[in-house]
């Protein structure tokens, strides 16, 4: 009978201290971008938070402009995994200076990359090739698929900053004089198609993309290297302006992606939260690894998020607490 008694008080406590955990926690709001990299990391931090730290997490549906807006006007929602701050860096400085918002973690440890890239076997192949001058200096190793006699720099669609940039820089590191065209993809799927043809025939493809992406995990692609250091200045005068006629050669800036909270929920979710927070971080390799598992397995962002905590122990037990780590492989 002692042995029972024992055995209920000991259950009546584990319970008792659970219960205190959740309640410190608390409810979480977690937003939930429209795009697939944020999707996995608001699954990630849901199931890390709530199996780990006894929190009662909820995703919402969120994106950029709106989501960190409300998050400073309204204190809602709580979280926000992926931030991307550069594009409205007014906004963040000024939700941090009032004392609304507090920057977590980097969520992107290498950060957000754009760029014009090729394949690895064409790097491979060719040592000499590390820049966007180095390219344009071989024509008929990216051929243009309307005129074998000249190459081609794939662009992406209209409407996308990328596209006016990477239609900027062909001007800068005169694209046209190399014998280049730059050729209008039409679309996202038009651009990931000619990657795709490229790589599957083992041709060449030099052209503007991005980081994290599904796309780079299935295909490794090697970034050409600009061959001049980043100048705001120009970058903001001409190199984003679509009918400057003489832009410069300029570097591409890595856009910083953090993870944002409401001082509100930074108080009140605890020491052991927030340190969470602070650490979870990973690389665009990384994402872009599990983007592709998640493309071809037709997989949610509660599926991807599942899969990259039973593959990647090593990486994530080292950002939560050990009580944390042993609850959430039990919940695997």
């Amino acid at each position: 009978m002692k042995h029972l008694l024992a055995s209920t008080c000991l259950v009546a406590g584990l319970l008792a201290m659970t219960g205190a955990a959740r309640a410190e926690c608390g409810d979480v709001t977690i937003a939930s971008m429209n795009w697939q990299s944020a999707e996995v990391l608001a699954a990630l931090d849901k199931f890390i938070l709530t199996e780990g730290y006894g929190c009662n997490a909820e995703v919402i549906v969120g994106d950029t402009v709106p989501t960190i807006t409300s998050m400073i006007e309204k204190g809602e929602p709580d979280l926000a995994p992926e931030g991307w701050v550069d594009l409205l860096p007014d906004v963040v400085n000024r939700g941090i200076e009032e004392g609304k918002l507090i920057g977590a973690a980097v969520a992107l440890s290498d950060a957000a990359v754009q760029g014009w890239w090729i394949p690895k076997y064409i790097a491979d192949a060719n040592p000499d090739i590390k820049t966007i001058d180095d390219a344009l200096k071989h024509p008929e190793l990216f051929p243009d698929p309307e005129d074998s006699s000249k190459g081609a720099v794939h662009n992406g669609p209209q409407g996308w900053g990328g596209t006016v940039v990477t239609s900027q820089l062909y001007k800068a590191y005169g694209g046209e004089a190399a014998k280049f065209t730059l050729v209008d993809t039409g679309s996202a799927a038009g651009l990931d198609g000619s990657i795709a043809k490229a790589y599957e025939r083992k041709e060449g493809w030099v052209g503007y993309y991005w980081a994290p992406t599904a796309l780079l995990g299935k295909y490794e692609m090697v970034k050409l290297e600009h061959g001049v250091p980043y100048d705001a200045a120009e970058w903001k005068r001409c190199n984003t302006v679509a009918d400057c006629a003489d832009p410069k050669k300029n570097d591409w800036p890595k856009d910083k992606v953090q993870t944002l909270v409401t001082k509100a929920f930074s108080e009140r979710a605890g020491e052991d939260v927030m340190g969470y927070l602070n650490k979870r971080a990973w690389s665009n390799d990384t994402v872009n690894k599990l983007m592709a598992w998640m493309t071809d397995n037709q997989a949610s962002g509660d599926d991807g998020a599942k899969h990259f905590l039973e593959e990647n122990e090593a990486l994530w037990k080292d950002w939560v607490s050990p009580e944390a780590a042993e609850k959430i492989k039990a919940a695997l």
